[in-house]
């Protein structure tokens, strides 16, 4: 593998997304490259919400604060109908190749597998992505000129 390569990158890229990996580095011909990532995992509190009843009548007993838990929000539901274009790496995503360009890929339009829908630029390199199936994009769901983190879903395309 030839890590002066992007292909070879993004394959490097694609191992520690599909492993536990958390550090690689790579030396060929005198180039150097290291691959970082923090496998913090993210813990959330349950959150509570407080219910409080109205104020009782001077003659009774005071009335208790009730806490009640909030419902388990509903998972959303997913065409199955739909394939994720997703970033193959970290960096800034761009529409078209320039702001006075027409944008790659808008909604309602029909690509193939293979065609180019945005660029990720990251450390100063602009890489091409492409579809990797043919259908008719759904939703753009990064805005331009925005930052995307590895696995970013970028595209909903409804596939044929």
């Amino acid at each position: 593998m030839d890590i002066k390569d992007l292909k070879g990158i993004k394959s490097l890229v694609h191992l520690m997304g599909d492993s536990d990996l958390t550090e690689i580095t790579i030396e060929d011909s005198g180039v150097k490259l290291t691959l970082k990532r923090d496998r913090a995992e993210v813990v959330h509190a349950p959150q509570y919400h407080q219910v409080t009843l109205p104020p009782a009548p001077a003659h009774s007993a005071p009335q208790p604060v009730a806490h009640v838990a909030p419902a388990a929000p509903a998972a959303p539901t997913e065409d199955a109908s739909l394939h994720y274009v997703t970033a193959p790496l970290v960096g800034t995503f761009y529409a078209s190749s320039s702001p006075d360009s027409p944008v790659y890929a808008k909604v309602g339009d029909r690509v193939t597998k293979g065609q180019i829908l945005c660029i990720i630029e990251a450390m100063k390199l602009m890489n091409e992505i492409e579809s990797d199936v043919d259908g008719v994009v759904t939703r753009v769901l990064i805005e331009n000129a925005s930052p995307v983190d590895y696995g970013a879903r970028l595209f909903a395309i409804k596939s044929n």
